[in-house]
């Protein structure tokens, strides 16, 4: 083989070869990310419609029937399946492995785009998303105070907490799982409501009508023009009393005479425990294609940020941390590659007998496995148990060939030949 001649020819350019392939897999490591699983995008495309209100029964004759037909059309389609619940339906496509998740994507929301017709106006616009095994929370953060309520401390992580951790690198998106937040409450009194001749339909268009803001146009002047916009929001819980409901005989007849006003909260539909105490946990979720260790540590250093601008009373915590997982499973390979070629050495020393065909032998793992990491580097990949099985299933190919062909050698040493045209011989065989 050409490369042989060479390496064999010119014996310092292949050991600078040799250093320079360690030099750059040395460089190359430490700008690996470091991951459990390869980045894999499936095929695979979810269908959310909701439909308030509705039963289960009738979410799955008015939507899901209706979606599934629908999908069924596409070509490539492997299985379909869907599930409806009360108020929502939801549909899942997936599709061949050769079939660009995109493109699957594309063609699923084009056909439910033309059911948008068909359907009643209480159902909610479907939503089309793509299936990403990264939209899973990868850390957890708890905030705690034990002077503090569950509405001021959702308020404070709402409004602190979850912006300083939205900022750190990788991070997609942050979730509050157990915050309440400020609602204000009409409770209507259907015997005042009878008595004064007012229906519930009354009262919720007077609320909706004297609660917003509204574009008025434009006013041009000589010199300038100005947006006029109406600020009909209301600003306190009074307002909502004062609110003008209907008019009986002229006099008008106002919310607090038909319903009691509370300032009060939403009702808890998560509850987020911390050693059996009540706390508030947000939980954080990477970028597509980002890497979870370095997303982790991002968020890490944040909290340490936080501790020292929260109020003293407020206690931040990381409860949980997937990347753990990622760096035990790793640094258990990385120890097992190790072992294996260390073994591997000691083997060969053991049956050759020599130290010079031990050196030889060895010389192939280091130059081999470290070279190997500036092809991942340049196409791309991260350090995570496939690679690193990969690799490490390599330590006894690189040995046993290495073995066979220093022993062909040798063989041809012994035949009388010289060094040089033993290897050359003996590498040829091979």
């Amino acid at each position: 083989m050409w490369f042989t001649r060479v390496s064999i020819g010119n014996p310092v350019f292949a050991t600078m070869m040799m250093v320079g392939l360690l030099v750059l897999g040395l460089f190359s490591i430490k700008r690996l990310g470091v991951d459990q699983f390869p980045d894999i995008n499936f095929p695979i495309v979810v269908v959310t419609t909701l439909y308030p209100g509705a039963s289960p029964e009738a979410v799955e004759t008015d939507i899901t029937r209706k979606v599934e037909e629908a999908v069924n059309t596409i070509s490539g389609i492997k299985t379909l399946t869907s599930r409806s619940y009360e108020g929502q339906s939801v549909v899942i496509a997936e599709f061949d492995l050769l079939t660009s998740p995109v493109i699957a994507a594309q063609n699923v929301r084009e056909k439910v785009a033309a059911l948008r017709a068909v359907f009643r106006d209480e159902v909610k616009d479907p939503v089309v998303s793509r299936f990403n095994p990264d939209d899973q929370p990868i850390v957890s953060v708890s905030v705690r105070s034990e002077q503090r309520g569950l509405r001021e401390l959702s308020t404070l992580s709402d409004q602190v907490v979850i912006k300083r951790l939205e900022n750190a690198r990788g991070v997609g998106k942050v979730t509050l799982v157990g915050g309440v937040k400020r609602e204000v409450q009409l409770l209507l009194r259907p015997a005042d409501m009878e008595s004064l001749g007012v229906g519930v339909d009354q009262v919720m268009n007077a609320v909706r009508l004297e609660n917003q803001e509204l574009p008025a146009g434009a006013v041009a002047g000589p010199e300038a023009e100005r947006l006029v916009k109406v600020q009909g929001r209301i600003q306190t819980v009074q307002q909502f009393r004062d609110i003008i409901v209907a008019r009986r005989a002229g006099t008008p007849v106002y919310l607090w005479q038909v319903a009691t006003v509370l300032d009060g909260q939403q009702e808890e539909v998560n509850v987020a425990l911390v050693n059996g105490v009540r706390a508030l946990a947000i939980d954080v979720v990477k970028t597509q294609g980002a890497n979870t260790i370095e997303v982790v540590d991002a968020v890490r250093e944040a909290v340490k940020d936080l501790e020292r601008t929260v109020p003293p009373d407020i206690k931040l915590a990381v409860v949980r941390d997937t990347s753990i997982g990622i760096r035990n499973s790793v640094a258990n390979v990385r120890h097992t590659i190790i072992e294996g070629g260390v073994l591997a050495v000691v083997i060969v020393f053991l049956f050759l007998n020599s130290w010079r065909s031990t050196v030889i032998t060895g010389l192939t793992l280091p130059i081999a496995l470290i070279g190997t990491f500036v092809v991942l580097y340049a196409f791309g990949f991260t350090i995570n148990v496939m690679t690193l099985m990969a690799l490490s299933l390599c330590v006894g190919l690189l040995i046993d060939d290495a073995i066979v062909v220093r022993e062909n050698i040798v063989r041809h040493v012994q035949m009388g030949k010289s060094a040089h045209q033993a290897a050359l011989d003996g590498t040829n065989e091979i």
